[in-house]
């Protein structure tokens, strides 16, 4: 099993603190923090938010190619529920890089339009009806340029509960991110999902999950971002999500795709960046070594 894991196995900048949110701690550089997952043996990598990397298409790719890391795709906060907002331009600006980068997946989140990852949300009949509309749209664009478009349930956004991740399995046919750690503090238990929707799995992003700190934000008494700071994620291995179970499930039902390392992290300062380097390393000898 390693040998497959290490040909799928990626990071995403967000494990180093790099996140779109506001007041998400210290941001790290694209130097610092592309040179850690070099130093890793990392061969591939989410681009990390808008603005990380260089915007212009082929700047950003080389920039890559110049760590010698492979482009997996990237998180991108798209609003899909408002019949106000076209979610088209922004997608087909993202596309264009990663065409050029040679991305293969768009990972979309049901931006709630606040900023953060705060407050909870639940779409009425009427913002699931557009939200359907403007998903099959984004996913078929993306289709158009070869890239695979998935839906990554979210704290904070328009997809969190179980409630809704039931919703749009049944009411969309769109696959979807497999965040362990996101699905789990929104109530979904990810191994179960795998069980019964492995199909709809488009890409992996491992995270595992202090379940009772996760239980404060499901019910309010905790901040996600707060959360964070109090250790929710920890390294693979480490927390509730069972892991190797989901990882031995996808393997079984066939899964071909990325197994992306997502520790979200909030850095108070540069100093931590060695802390998430460290538990990114645990990461990867947990996967290796089931």
């Amino acid at each position: 099993m390693s040998t497959t894991i290490a040909n799928q196995l990626a990071a995403a900048p967000i494990s180093w603190g790099v996140c779109e949110a506001a007041d998400w701690g210290v941001q790290l550089s694209p130097e610092q923090v592309l040179g850690d997952m070099r130093e890793l043996g990392i061969k591939a990598t989410e681009f990390g938010p808008l603005g990380f990397l260089p915007t212009e298409p082929s700047a950003r790719a080389a920039h890559l190619e110049g760590y010698g890391m492979k482009a997996v795709g990237g998180f991108l906060p798209v609003v899909l529920h408002d019949q106000a907002v076209d979610p088209l331009p922004l997608v087909e600006a993202e596309l264009k890089a990663f065409s050029v980068a040679g991305a293969s997946v768009l990972v979309l989140a049901a931006d709630a339009g606040t900023g953060d990852y705060e407050a909870h949300h639940e779409m009425d009949e009427s913002q699931w009806e557009v939200f359907g509309r403007n998903l099959q749209a984004v996913v078929d664009l993306a289709a158009e340029a070869g890239i695979l478009a998935v839906l990554h349930p979210h704290v904070g956004t328009m997809v969190e509960s179980a409630a809704s991740v039931q919703r749009l399995l049944e009411t969309t046919a769109a696959q979807i991110c497999l965040d362990t750690g996101h699905l789990l503090v929104g109530g979904t238990n990810p191994l179960d999902l795998v069980r019964l929707h492995a199909s709809r799995v488009g890409i992996a992003h491992l995270k595992d999950v202090r379940s009772e700190i996760a239980a404060k934000v499901a019910s309010g008494e905790l901040g996600f971002v707060q959360a964070v700071k109090n250790g929710m994620f920890v390294p693979l291995g480490q927390g509730d999500c069972e892991i190797g179970q989901i990882v031995g499930l996808l393997k079984e039902a066939g899964y071909k795709g990325w197994y992306v390392m997502e520790q979200d992290a909030v850095l108070e300062s540069a100093f931590d960046g060695a802390a998430a380097k460290t538990d990114v390393r645990a990461s990867i000898d947990f996967l290796l070594g089931l």
